[in-house]
């Protein structure tokens, strides 16, 4: 898969600027691109699964995906007013069994230029679960539900 051209929207650029920053695991330049009351829903039925609120909880669920190696090769990118699409591929390099599937994120851009929604939707949503199952457990009680 070959890589996408360079971006001319600015919104293109900035998703751009997000799986570069994603790439070298650089959490300020994730940032960047968000507003601070992103919501960032996870499909599925796994541990990681349901709706980020917030930069520090999309954070959280970026730094436990790098536990697992997670990497993401982009191949399409489009932008209309308001939103971009991506798709790409993701795949885990460690933890057991493996993922590596195509995924389409659908971002929404604020007025301030910032991304305020994403949606993760998955080719292979069970191949995801299984993954995260085999590789996040739940805490025990208690503490699960602290």
């Amino acid at each position: 898969m070959s890589a996408p051209t360079e971006p001319t929207d600015p919104k293109l650029a900035s998703i751009a600027a997000f799986f570069q920053s994603y790439a070298g695991g650089d959490r300020d330049g994730i940032g960047a691109v968000l507003a601070e009351d992103v919501e960032w829903t996870i499909p599925g039925h796994h541990p990681l699964a349901g709706t980020k609120q917030g930069i520090d909880e999309v954070l959280a669920f970026f730094d436990a995906l790098a536990a697992s190696g997670f990497q993401a090769e982009t191949f399409f990118l489009e932008a209309s007013d308001e939103y971009v699409v991506d798709i790409h591929r993701g795949y885990s390099t460690q933890g057991t069994g493996q993922v590596d599937t195509i995924w389409a994120l659908v971002w929404h851009f604020n007025p301030d230029g910032k991304v305020d929604r994403v949606f993760n939707l998955s080719g292979d949503q069970h191949q995801m679960d299984n993954f995260v199952w085999a590789n996040y457990p739940l805490k025990p009680l208690p503490d699960r539900l602290a």
